[in-house]
């Protein structure tokens, strides 16, 4: 792993429509030292009908409404974005129309992010593609043909610079459901950066994500998982978080590979836990040594246990006291 594993803070709509909450969301990204902080920019009526008409009348979307509700205003994406550059943290989003596109470009994002629900909608894909930035693309519910297709849509703008997040669009998700294996599907498939999208509640499949490759990993955060909204009750809280992204960074390090196999500190184990070759009595000059004079023990020296066959038969070439590690140049060839 040449590149440490993004981390970002999946803050979504879990402001719930308030500027302050969403940037008290941010300072729990900034503490937990995640890598960017991500919002949902949604408008409800790109994404939602306000009412369904059923059996000859119109009722009201309690999503549509809710939504609507819980929406930040333009500027407070504006200000949003200013506060993450003060506090030196990414700032970006998920978008879902062109409105949400035109907004997110203004404040000059690292990334933009397509939802696994937009997988197959290449009228967005290729309007965010276009943009020219990174993509984030989610890829819950999707087949391999899909995802492909996606590809297809995004890269015929020249745009190649992507980050395929494996997802398991349930929320939340058992960990048992979290097919880690899927990530090595995507990247011998495609070929493009993969991370994950983590809809558990705990930290063990994103750690087994790093484990497997993934460079980007993603989680919902908040700032208290009783609140009203959608994505609070399987987010994780402020120490929650915190603890989240602490294991993610001890993932990472297990998964370095270091520039010696065995450390200095297991060699300090290995000089007292191997084993050696010692004489077991006395042995005077011009004898020759026998498999009976030969102690198979602990601590490590001169010796390996693999070499009683090299010396054992071989003549003494000076006394030897019983105890002491024995070595090629006490003996004759």
């Amino acid at each position: 792993m040449s590149e440490s594993v993004h981390i970002i803070a999946e803050a979504g709509t879990n402001h719930n429509g308030s500027l302050h909450t969403a940037k008290q969301l941010i300072n729990v990204a900034i503490k937990s030292k995640a890598d960017s902080v991500k919002f949902q920019i949604i408008y409800p009526e790109a994404l939602y009908l306000p009412q369904f008409y059923r059996d000859g009348k119109y009722i009201e979307n309690e999503v549509f409404r809710q939504r609507s509700k819980a929406m930040l205003k333009d500027q407070d994406y504006l200000a949003l974005s200013k506060y993450c550059e003060e506090n030196e943290i990414e700032f970006s989003a998920s978008v879902f129309d062109e409105k949400g596109i035109d907004l997110l470009e203004k404040l000059n994002p690292p990334y933009f992010k397509i939802a696994s629900c937009d997988l197959n909608n290449s009228q967005l894909l290729m309007q965010v593609a276009e943009r020219g930035r990174k993509l984030i693309v989610s890829t819950g519910m999707a087949t391999l043909s899909e995802i492909e297709k996606a590809l297809s849509d995004i890269t015929k703008t020249g745009n190649n610079d992507i980050v395929l997040m494996h997802c398991v669009s349930v929320y939340p998700a058992r960990t048992k459901m979290s097919n880690l294996t899927f990530l090595e599907t995507l990247k011998q498939a495609f070929g493009f950066i993969v991370g994950f999208s983590d809809h558990t509640e705990s930290s063990i499949a994103s750690c087994i994500a790093v484990s497997k490759g993934a460079q980007w990993i993603e989680k919902h955060l908040t700032l208290n998982r009783k609140a009203e909204g959608f994505d609070h009750a399987y987010a994780m809280e402020p120490e929650g978080f915190e603890s989240f992204v602490r294991d993610i960074r001890a993932a990472e390090k297990a998964c370095l590979r270091p520039e010696f196999k065995i450390n200095s500190d297991e060699l300090i184990v290995k000089s007292r836990a191997r084993r050696a070759l010692y004489a077991a009595r006395d042995i005077q000059k011009g004898e020759v040594l026998t498999e009976a004079d030969i102690l198979v023990v602990r601590p490590e020296g001169p010796l390996m246990p693999n070499d009683v066959g090299k010396i054992a038969g071989h003549t003494a070439k000076l006394p030897i006291k019983k105890y002491m590690p024995l070595s090629f140049g006490m003996f004759y060839n």
